[in-house]
C-alpha cells in the first residue's frame, strides 16, 4: 500500500520556512521540494511569495552564499560559478552581486596555489602535455582561459 501524505497549505509554509532556515536555497531548489510534495500550482506560488515576502528566500543572498562557499571550499573560478549559478535560474544582476563576495587578491593567490599545486601532482615528463594537464585541471573548475595560461606561462 502507497501511503502519500498530504500537507496543508500552513503545513507546507512551515517545512519550506524550516527548508530555507537550514541553509541558503534558490527559487529553484525551493519549488522543486514543493513540487515533491504533491502541492498545487497555486499553492507553490502562494508559499514562494510567504518566503520571499518573509525573507526566507533571497536570491542575492543565495548567490552571495554560494558564491562564498564554492570558491572558498572548492576553489572554482569565475566562470564555474556563472555556469552554477545560471544552472540555478539565478538572475544576472544576483551573479553580479554573488561574484563581488570574491576579493580580487584572494581570487588570484587562489588561481596560484592551485596552479602550483597541479603542477607538482602531475607527473608529466613531456611539458607540453603537462601544460595541456593543468590547464584542463584549472578550465574544468572554471577558471578563466587567459589566466590559466598567464600563470601556467609564469611556471612551466
Amino acid at each position: 500500500m502507497n501511503l502519500q501524505t498530504t500537507y496543508t497549505v500552513d503545513e507546507a509554509q512551515k517545512k519550506l520556512e524550516n527548508y530555507c532556515a537550514y541553509q541558503e536555497r534558490c527559487h529553484k531548489e525551493v519549488r522543486a521540494k514543493l513540487e515533491d510534495m504533491k502541492m498545487i500550482p497555486q499553492a507553490i506560488d502562494k508559499i514562494i511569495v510567504h518566503l520571499i515576502d518573509h525573507n526566507f528566500l533571497n536570491e542575492e543572498r543565495f548567490a552571495k552564499a554560494f558564491v562564498r562557499g564554492k570558491f572558498r571550499i572548492k576553489k572554482w573560478g569565475k566562470n564555474r560559478l556563472v555556469r552554477e549559478l545560471k544552472f540555478r535560474d539565478i538572475s544576472k544582476y544576483a551573479i553580479d552581486v554573488g561574484l563581488r563576495e570574491i576579493d580580487e587578491k584572494d581570487y588570484f593567490e587562489t588561481l596560484d596555489e592551485l596552479t602550483q599545486k597541479r603542477i607538482a601532482q602531475v607527473k608529466e615528463k613531456n611539458s607540453y602535455k603537462k601544460k595541456k594537464k593543468v590547464a584542463d585541471y584549472l578550465l574544468y573548475r572554471g577558471w578563466e582561459s587567459h589566466l590559466v595560461y598567464q600563470k601556467l606561462n609564469e611556471y612551466l
